[in-house]
């Protein structure tokens, strides 16, 4: 059964995020495919300190899903997060022999998607037994 409808999907973008996407993009890849609700809970305890920007983002997707489209909470998962690139800040330090060497502050946009998980999708894979 093919579905004909377009598949509704929650997002939220977290603009200039004071981190490398490098750096971000760890914490990413951790909760993609994920439940929302299993997601927030890896990164409360996760031990980055951009996994709490990483998780308002997450808890700003999940409130976009339940006022916006009326999704049911307990069956939101992470279907894409990705980050991308945003403003590099130079700076230079000084260093021996009058010379100086620059330093980049990165900065990323984060972005996620959720989408609601039905029980149709479920019955079109077929169980597992």
């Amino acid at each position: 059964m093919k579905k004909n409808k377009q598949e509704k999907i929650a997002k939220a973008i977290n603009k200039n995020v004071r981190s490398s996407p490098r750096k971000v993009n760890l914490i990413l890849k951790h909760i993609k495919g994920k439940m929302a609700s299993i997601a927030i809970r890896d990164l409360s305890f996760a031990r980055k300190r951009i996994a709490h920007e990483v998780k308002k983002t997450v808890q700003s997707a999940i409130a976009n899903a339940e006022n916006n489209y009326q999704f049911d909470i307990d069956n939101l998962f992470i279907k894409e997060a990705y980050v991308g690139k945003a403003i590099v800040m130079k700076r230079f330090r000084a260093r021996a022999k009058g010379r100086a060497s620059a330093i980049k502050k990165p900065y990323s946009n984060v972005t996620i998607i959720l989408s609601e998980k039905t029980n149709s999708s479920l019955e079109e894979n077929g169980s597992k037994s």
